[in-house]
């Protein structure tokens, strides 16, 4: 049944059981996969628009989806420059201009939006130099930055590991994104003292980490983060869906612990939910017949378009405007700052963050040693 059907034939029905879903998520409560493809019901609000005059924004992840939908949105507020993040230099271009590559399907940010002022820079977080390479452009540029949004995410149908030696989503979901963010930390903390402004920093997590939760074994291990990329992490064989979740959940963990680490600069962290959109993230997908028709209907029936998830990250960039500080180190679920999972908060949660956290700066410190520097020159 289609959701306009069901509004039509019980209105008040409707009302209420989308008031219980909108409490259910304000109140934090752990909520179960029913409770998620519930809150789809909802109706998603307008995107926000903003004065971008003069402003850099950087998406990752732009050369199609939510980073290509929210970039096109970004495009129509006319901001100084925006870059488009890719990992494929040329689907990039077609992104900016499908002529590049004569690619039709791939949106037309010059030709829908009527702005120009479109970069490409390449961007593979599947390799930690890539990261290096993009964040030391803007050093030598000498590049204002005043929205990064951190938009990465792939499911793999199997255990792979990067260059690197790390499991790949893990790395592409999670340490390159931070890697990212911390070393453009420095470069955001100047642009707010310039420009008397307060850059934001988005990480795009999603409602799906509500479902995940890590053993206590993974905190008490040497390093958290090796501890979740070896391949015997997964018993009795890897799980791309719990993996999805899990790096979703630990997205959510870098936001509170970065906005901690930030708390006195001009800089905003957050994290989001876009919702369940149509994409093609599970493109690798080795789902069976039946797997695949309820999957199918699942998107029929409740998945947003790609284009209203997409408004969650620029809402999370530049919406807020009348209490901008009420966003700092917040989750946010369709334009409403709401409680994440319980496992991320109270005592233990703060344990199991600062763990996370403290492995994470020393397994990127070998990466680049900046990283350390960064964290011990805003700690305090």
């Amino acid at each position: 049944m289609h959701v306009g059907t069901l509004t039509g034939l019980f209105p008040s029905i409707y009302a209420t059981f989308i008031s219980t879903i909108e409490t259910a998520i304000q109140n934090g409560m752990k909520q179960t996969f029913f409770q998620l493809l519930s809150g789809q019901l909802r109706t998603v609000p307008p995107v926000v628009t903003a004065d971008l005059s003069g402003k850099t924004v950087v998406v990752t992840g732009s050369n199609g989806g939510l980073g290509l939908e929210a970039a096109k949105h970004f495009a129509r507020m006319k901001p100084g420059k925006l870059i488009l993040a890719v990992r494929s230099e040329s689907r990039g271009k077609a992104a900016a201009d499908h002529r590049a590559l004569k690619l039709p399907t791939i949106a037309e940010i010059k030709n829908e939006t009527g702005f120009d002022a479109v970069e490409v820079w390449l961007l593979d977080q599947s390799r930690f130099s890539s990261v290096i390479a993009f964040a030391d452009r803007f050093e030598k540029e000498d590049l204002r930055l005043d929205i990064l949004v951190a938009n990465a995410a792939i499911i793999p149908a199997t255990y792979r590991t990067t260059e690197d030696g790390w499991e790949e989503s893990l790395q592409v979901n999670d340490l390159s994104p931070s890697l990212l963010c911390l070393l453009l930390v420095p470069r955001m903390v100047e642009t707010g003292k310039k420009y008397n402004t307060k850059p934001r920093i988005v990480t795009v997590s999603s409602g799906i980490h509500y479902l995940a939760e890590f053993n206590e074994s993974v905190y008490d291990a040497d390093s958290s983060w090796q501890a979740l990329s070896r391949e015997e992490y997964f018993n009795p064989k890897f799980n791309s869906d719990q993996r999805y979740f899990e790096t979703k959940l630990l997205n959510v963990f870098f936001t509170r612990s970065l906005n901690s680490l930030v708390k006195d600069t001009p800089i905003i962290v957050n994290a989001l939910s876009p919702g369940y959109c149509y994409s093609n993230i599970r493109r690798e997908s080795k789902d069976g017949i039946v797997q695949a028709f309820v999957g199918w209907l699942m998107r029929k029936a409740l998945a947003w378009t790609t284009e209203q998830g997409s408004r969650q990250l620029v809402y999370s960039a530049i919406g807020g405007s009348d209490n901008p500080d009420q966003l700092k180190g917040a989750y946010i679920d369709l334009h409403q700052v709401v409680e994440p999972t319980d496992h991320v908060i109270g005592f233990y949660g703060k344990q199991r963050g600062n763990k996370l956290w403290s492995d994470l700066v020393r397994e990127l410190s070998k990466v680049d040693g900046r990283v350390g520097e960064i964290v011990r020159a805003y700690s305090t």
